[in-house]
């Protein structure tokens, strides 16, 4: 559900006082990311991804960001693609606060889409909608992003396979929960001694999934082509500043958390 005026409010007096103690960079990304990140961490390689994926389909490819919120995501994306949209269906966050809204991110529901796109990206789903077969009905390829803590109510329902389309691959990321644990339990729990923190370090885990579904025409391109990428061009140490916060928490690119079982590694892409 959208958030009421005066929660955006004190959410946002909230943030002006942790911003007042001058905390450590990029922590307010990952503290406020309603104001300052995103609902789901995400490294430069995400991005790079998310842009291989789209070019795979064709040589100037439409995209979309459902819910893009500010465009955190999509800004990275039209450094690239420059002319990637979104749609955001609660401008409230924009003149609340008097923050300008760039031209290319619209303000209507995922219902109202009419349009063909080539991709739709749709980095977060608030628990209990579910707008997919309006996405499924206008884009030929769909990327999101989901976490198991809840979001979309139960896991199925960030799914697409229902709606025509395949599964052409998947990995796993930390949201912004599992980093924010992280830096909570480092900086602002005075209480928790060292070892402690050592302890519940260890327990760590990435909660979000990145899923890229395909209509079944295009997913042999899609795979291929993100495959030769990911052997040929991805290069991890191609990064945003951001991602420093990432790596001190413990989720480094294809690091091995053992809490996780089978398939550790976060970051590491599997193919269906």
């Amino acid at each position: 559900m959208p958030f009421a005026i005066h929660e955006l409010h004190s959410a946002y007096r909230a943030y002006r006082q942790f911003l007042d103690c001058n905390p450590p960079l990029h922590h307010a990304r990952y503290i406020f990311p309603f104001f300052r990140g995103s609902y789901f961490a995400y490294r430069k390689v995400d991005v790079l991804r998310t842009v291989e994926i789209a070019k795979a389909i064709c040589a100037n490819p439409s995209y979309i960001d459902i819910g893009c919120g500010y465009g955190d995501f999509l800004d990275k994306v039209r450094q690239l693609l420059p002319d990637a949209r979104g749609i955001e269906k609660d401008g409230s966050m924009f003149y609340a606060f008097q923050i300008s809204k760039p031209d290319y991110i619209s303000m209507m529901p995922a219902e109202d889409l009419s349009e063909s796109v080539d991709v739709a990206f749709v980095g977060w789903m608030e628990p209990g909608q579910d707008f997919r077969r309006f996405v499924a009905k206008c884009a030929k390829c769909v990327i999101t992003t989901f976490d198991t803590g809840g979001q979309c109510g139960i896991n199925s329902a960030c799914e697409y396979e229902e709606f025509g389309f395949q599964r052409v691959a998947w990995w796993r990321t930390p949201s912004w929960i599992d980093v924010n644990g992280e830096l909570m339990n480092r900086y602002y729990a005075p209480s928790l001694d060292s070892g402690k923190k050592e302890q519940l370090a260890r327990l760590r885990t990435a909660h979000n999934f990145w899923y890229v579904y395909a209509k079944p025409k295009l997913t042999a391109s899609i795979r291929s082509g993100l495959q030769w990428w990911l052997r040929k061009v991805e290069d991890p140490n191609d990064r945003f500043d951001f991602e420093s916060i990432l790596d001190e928490c413990g989720f480094h690119y294809m690091e091995e958390l053992p809490a996780l079982g089978n398939n550790r590694k976060v970051w590491e892409v599997k193919f269906d």
